[in-house]
């Protein structure tokens, strides 16, 4: 007979080992490294399922028809647009972000939107007692909302009482903090985080429960515990934000109900989080007048165009490596754009410290930037302002090349309606200019240099 292994499991990261360690070699944690009890033992190899057969599963063709789904919305334009357009009966929802940066807020004005649309819904903490979370209520305005509250760990507790109550939302913060008690490790280990998400997900799918799940990150930005809770989920969003900026992002990096990388913008007040309606002109309220270094970007986050500025500062180096510091966009694709400008263009940045800063906390991930960045960098360098009614976009390749970008339309659109009258982006026949807008559309980085810049 062979001998069972053991699994040892890291609780920050999730990586698995054969023998235990004190130390992760993966994120370097301490004493992270426990024993993974498995959940069941299986049955006999090439046979079902401890010998006994199941039932037969109904199934149905692929052409079949089916109603889309019934979607609730809170009224909260901002939360339902991530959602897809409402929430989703029976779906399993995972928010995520640092601490401190109002994840509990958002979801107790959330929770207190849907109550007012008739929905049953329940508040379980894990974290705080129901009293703290009643004064958070209070300060937010919302005392009087038909919330259920909750304040318990004990995952098989928590599902006699859903079981009871037959509520239609339940909000479970946070989903560390839950304990199954058939399972032989402290709350917050990888084994517990897997079980009890799998319960509760499994709950709502059974039940027609709709479940909304708060996650802790690691010191990376990605959600704690094992990876295969944002597998049993439909929607994973996360909620990022720089705490000296009063915008929090709500952003969708999964949804099986709707489009993925869809943003809402939130502002953090005394009373609680107030929605953006119109994020571009909130990210460029406080431009002043064109100064080198500075250029608005058109973007696209999910379907709603967003205009950002990008900030770019050239100083000589008084060190002998210069410093590439980024802030709100890929340090990597930087130092891409730096090697292209001195490689095809001929404009070298050696000896130089290059910062470049996305305004109002904003994170770009998008390579339509590219063009962007190269004319914020090279705005910095040659200190000359571009005008100040011009967006810029577009990707660049290594050969020095422009391409063409997704939803050209959607970003001039957007641009003109915000004041803009010009942009400068990558040629596209298929596009034919707005009225009263200018375009100039470029081949290449090289004539684009040249042209805006008179340099190469």
């Amino acid at each position: 007979m062979a001998k069972s292994s053991k699994n040892y499991t890291c609780s920050s990261c999730g990586s698995s080992y054969t023998k235990w360690s004190g130390r992760c070699e993966n994120c370097g944690e301490w004493n992270s490294i426990a024993e993974e009890k498995p959940l069941s033992s299986g049955g006999p190899k090439g046979k079902t399922l401890g010998g006994l057969r199941g039932k037969e599963i109904d199934l149905t063709p692929l052409s079949a028809r089916e109603a889309p789904p019934k979607r609730t919305s809170c009224g909260m334009d901002e939360f339902d647009r991530v959602l897809g357009g409402g929430l989703v009966p029976a779906s399993a929802i995972l928010v995520g972000g640092d601490p401190g940066i109002g994840k509990s807020t958002l979801l107790l004005q959330a929770a207190a939107k849907f109550a007012d649309t008739g929905l049953k819904v329940i508040y379980i903490s894990g974290e705080e007692a129901s009293a703290q979370v009643r004064m958070r209520a209070q300060r937010l305005g919302l005392g009087n909302a038909n919330v259920q509250l909750g304040a318990e760990t004990n995952l098989r507790d928590i599902l006699t009482t859903l079981e009871t109550e037959k509520p239609q939302l339940v909000v479970i913060d946070s989903i560390q903090t839950m304990w199954a008690d058939n399972v032989e490790s402290a709350p917050g280990s990888v084994s517990q985080v897997r079980a009890a998400a799998h319960e509760l997900v499994n709950f709502a799918k059974t039940r027609g429960i709709s479940v909304v799940l708060v996650g802790h990150v690691t010191k990376e930005g990605q959600l704690a515990g094992p990876r295969v809770v944002e597998h049993m989920v439909d929607t994973v969003l996360y909620f990022e934000g720089e705490r000296g900026h009063q915008f929090r992002l709500l952003r969708a990096v999964k949804n099986r109900f709707g489009p993925a990388h869809e943003i809402g913008v939130f502002e953090m007040t005394g009373s609680g989080l107030a929605e953006v309606l119109n994020p571009s002109a909130l990210f460029l309220s406080e431009r002043d007048d064109p100064a080198p270094g500075s250029v608005v970007f058109a973007g696209i986050e999910g379907t709603r165009p967003v205009l950002v500025e990008f900030q770019a500062l050239i100083a000589p180096s008084p060190h002998s490596q210069a410093r590439r510091t980024v802030v709100g966009w890929d340090g990597s694709r930087l130092a891409m754009i730096l090697a292209v400008l001195e490689s095809r263009c001929g404009i070298p940045f050696a000896g130089l410290d290059v910062y470049l800063n996305v305004a109002g906390g904003m994170k770009v991930s998008e390579p339509a930037a590219d063009l962007a960045v190269a004319a914020a960098l090279l705005s910095a360098r040659e200190d000359a302002a571009l005008p100040k009614d011009c967006v810029v976009f577009g990707e660049i390749s290594l050969s020095g090349s422009l391409r063409s970008v997704s939803q050209t339309e959607n970003r001039l659109k957007e641009a003109k309606k915000l004041g803009f009258s010009s942009a400068i982006c990558p040629e596209n026949l298929k596009i034919s200019p707005e009225k009263d807008f200018q375009m100039k559309q470029m081949n290449d980085l090289t004539s684009f240099v040249g042209d805006i810049f008179g340099a190469g």
